[in-house]
């Protein structure tokens, strides 16, 4: 707070009254911002159009499919091509290593909303 003040005006402030005054301003502006967001994204979430409100269940439909094909379509094509065509080549490997990262921590995050919900933990109330 000091610093964007002191940039603004170039003074520093001493009263504490003043400067709890511009805390609490700023923490006002903080949540007033927060609470906007919030309300875009009821807002996107009911939108009809699948690239308004489909932007989270396409990243979570992503990194489910790369899963799948790393771990059962890739090695399931693989072993078919082989035993069954003769083919000795290569097939294409996808870097899991991102969409790993996003679907666990997305699997995390349903697993911590599950947990609350089945201790009745009411998770819109706490901050």
């Amino acid at each position: 707070i000091r610093g964007i003040r002191e940039a603004i005006t170039g003074e520093k402030i001493k009263d504490p009254v003043e400067m709890a005054k511009i805390q609490l301003q700023l923490e006002q502006l903080e949540q007033a911002v927060q609470m906007g967001q919030i309300e875009i994204n009821k807002e996107e979430a009911k939108h009809p159009s699948i690239f308004v409100a489909g932007a989270r269940p396409f990243i979570m439909w992503g990194c489910g499919f790369a899963l799948l094909y790393a771990s059962l379509f890739e090695p399931l094509m693989r072993f078919i091509a082989q035993v069954v065509f003769g083919y000795q080549g290569d097939f294409p490997e996808l870097d899991t290593t991102m969409t790993t990262q996003v679907l666990l921590g997305l699997l995390g995050l349903a697993g911590m909303r599950s947990y609350d919900k089945t201790k009745g933990i009411d998770t819109k109330t706490i901050r």
